[in-house]
């Protein structure tokens, strides 16, 4: 219940300056990755897609007629946009902020896409479901995308589901299934610790949950709209139930680029219920340079709330096809756990190689 919180928000948000993107990763977010990483053939799949897209072609098929926002372009939503950025410390040392557009289309959505340079795009939908704190959560969410220096994988999950795998020539030699199933896996793991951003970021935490709440099931028009309700709905979903209902979870969640809002609003309020973003505020939390190896294998227990449940949920669900990939699953992580034992840095939270050079204009 998040009746008597008193909202602290930006413009007069706490800067938390010099945080370190580890300090909001969520375990599973980690786990998945490091499985995603370790699944033959995956350092092929990042070389030749972003290879045949590069940046140009990326900014080309994600922005269409999107408009840039600046001081007289949206400059209300320009100013929340600084705000965040100064909220969470965006790194001043030669590093212009990350461009933000907004796209017209009534369907309510927002990400963070690019390899080298990569930016925010947001929905004119989203503007109009969401109010001004809402807005700034969501704009903190991918801020913190970028933050983390893992949109190169984002921006290749969203080509992939874009064109569909099979629409891929050049992933012809590739066992799909696995690196499909691993790649979803991961970018719905990591929106949770997108979500810690939000939070950090907008320093509100009853807007931040709202904006699931309307999300997913529009504004109150008139009417009237309960988030405690909504939130009581979210632990039902996530904690109760049958065997038969994680198999129809399961189900419905494997081949999604997003983990349900229910899903998403119950992990945020249990780690903000947890006092991890309290402490957060409070100074306690990784800067920047001071980030310790951590080793696979804590990750895994930290993570086995979610990550193991779910893995056990499409195993059991799918039969022999999602079975091969669990197989594949269980594989990557052994390999991955090795690997992060054995080398150096391994773990760590250093963003991904820079991809290929961009190919000529086309």
């Amino acid at each position: 219940n998040l009746s008597g919180l008193s909202p602290v928000r930006s413009p007069m948000a706490i800067q938390l300056t010099q945080i370190s993107s580890v300090t909001w990763e969520h375990p599973a977010d980690r786990t998945a990755l490091r499985a995603l990483r370790a699944l033959p053939g995956f350092d092929e799949v990042v070389r030749k897609i972003a290879g045949a897209f590069g940046e140009r072609g990326v900014r080309n098929l994600f922005l269409g007629d999107a408009v840039l926002v600046g001081p007289t372009q949206r400059p209300a939503l320009h100013a929340r946009y600084l705000e965040v950025l100064h909220a969470l410390d965006w790194p001043a040392a030669g590093q212009p902020a990350p461009q933000l557009y907004v796209a017209q289309t009534p369907i309510a959505n927002a990400g963070a896409v690019g390899f080298e340079q990569p930016f925010i795009v947001i929905s004119s939908g989203t503007l109009e479901l969401l109010s001004p704190d809402e807005q700034r959560f969501v704009l903190a969410q991918q801020l913190g995308h970028i933050m983390t220096g893992r949109t190169t994988y984002r921006t290749i999950a969203l080509i992939v589901l874009f064109f569909g795998m099979s629409a891929l020539p050049l992933l012809a030699s590739i066992a799909l299934l696995p690196f499909q199933l691993a790649l979803l896996e991961w970018y719905r793991t990591s929106e949770l610790s997108a979500d810690r951003a939000g939070m950090l970021g907008t320093q509100d935490p009853r807007s931040s949950l709202m904006t699931f709440l309307k999300l997913a099931g529009g504004k109150a028009d008139g009417d009237s709209i309960d988030l405690d309700a909504y939130l009581a709905q979210a632990e039902e979903y996530q904690m109760g139930g049958s065997a038969w209902d994680s198999v129809l979870k399961a189900l419905n969640t494997a081949l999604r680029e997003h983990p349900f809002h229910t899903v998403r609003a119950g992990e945020l309020n249990r780690w903000q219920q947890s006092g991890a973003y309290g402490a957060i505020l409070g100074g306690d939390y990784i800067r920047r340079g001071s980030e310790a190896e951590r080793p696979f294998r804590d990750d895994l227990r930290d993570a086995s709330d979610y990550y193991k449940e779910k893995a056990k949920e499409a195993a059991d669900a799918m039969g022999g096809v999602i079975n091969r990939a669990a197989d594949a699953f269980r594989d990557a992580f052994k390999a991955a756990a090795s690997m992060g034992d054995a080398a150096p840095g391994a773990g760590s939270s250093s963003p991904p190689p820079p991809p290929p050079s961009e190919p000529p204009a086309h």
